[in-house]
């Protein structure tokens, strides 16, 4: 949960703005919006729940001239029943839509379509089949994430793909049933398994499937796994050291600047110790080698090496 201090300070980059949204995800998300693009696909981008709008502002990159970006959170205002609000006050009280507001737009030039309200509200507010990506990240209780499922059914384009976040969290196991009886019950057709989120579709999996499939064994920096399971091919995903895609930075950028190191002057007290040290030695090594040794410093003090007083010349 960001505090005020965070909430106030501008971010210049991706990074600065508070939120969970691991590198492995947002390399996946961009993955995926790119392959829209790639291949044509046209359609809006939804997101229900946005926090301070780390994912709403990569998702807000991809969006292309003729399409809507439209975001759904509840802000500051009261959700609609008791165990929602309770949820909300205790995780999410920094919140503000002006703090969003302003993290957006430090990197985008206009809003996305910003609807303050629970998110029961969305399937008035966006036509039917408009949507190629939904992104749920709103309310973790069972009955909310079952009917943002269902919403996110209606609004996708055939091939769209929807993310479910926190699905395997031990803190949301709404989110975790409701995901799961999504696949058993309601015809969604997981395409991939990160960490965090479930990405999946009501379309046809297997292409999208193969694709990614090819571009995660082309990486060293994830761990893979493909199970079977209820008729379904799971892919896992795992990070593994892996750096987030390259995204621009944000108006408020500052260049780090370079601080010299200035090697570490002698201190009177390490000057001290040192000459504690030699007067050991001298006192602890036998006359003979005590001669050489001051001989020898002299020696290299005066340019020369000279030998020592007693010994033989050969």
């Amino acid at each position: 949960m960001a505090n005020a201090q965070q909430t106030s300070v501008l971010p210049g980059e991706l990074g600065d703005v508070p939120g969970w949204f691991p590198a492995l995800d947002q390399t996946l998300f961009s993955w995926f919006l790119q392959r829209q693009e790639a291949l044509g696909q046209k359609g809006d981008l939804l997101e229900l729940g946005a926090y301070m709008g780390k994912s709403a502002i990569l998702l807000g990159r991809y969006l292309r001239p003729g399409e809507t970006f439209t975001v759904c959170d509840l802000f500051e205002n009261d959700a609609p029943d008791g165990a929602n609000q309770a949820e909300t006050s205790k995780s999410y009280a920094s919140l503000t839509r002006q703090a969003f507001e302003r993290n957006y737009l430090a990197f985008h030039d206009a809003l996305p379509r910003v609807i303050q309200g629970p998110s029961s509200v969305i399937t008035q507010e966006v036509s039917p089949g408009t949507c190629r990506f939904v992104h749920i990240d709103a309310s973790h209780l069972y009955e909310h994430v079952y009917d943002d499922i269902g919403a996110a059914r209606d609004l996708l384009v055939p091939e769209g793909i929807v993310v479910l976040d926190d699905f395997r969290s031990e803190h949301t196991p709404g989110v975790s049933v409701a995901a799961w009886e999504a696949v058993l019950n309601r015809g969604l057709r997981p395409v991939c398994l990160s960490t965090q989120k479930l990405y999946g579709t009501w379309g046809e999996p297997g292409p999208v499937q193969e694709e990614l499939l090819a571009m995660l064994r082309a990486r060293e920096d994830c761990g893979l796994s493909v199970q079977g399971a209820a008729g379904h091919q799971l892919v896992r995903v795992k990070g593994r050291g892996m750096k987030a895609p390259a995204f621009p930075v944000s108006r408020h950028y500052v260049e780090p600047m370079e601080v010299a190191v200035a090697a570490p002057a002698s201190t009177p007290a390490r000057r001290a110790r040192r000459s504690r040290s030699r007067r050991l030695a001298v006192d602890l090594l036998p006359p003979v080698v005590t001669r050489a040794v001051r001989q020898m410093r002299k020696a290299r003090a005066g340019g020369g090496l000279s030998r020592p007083r007693g010994g033989a010349a050969h």
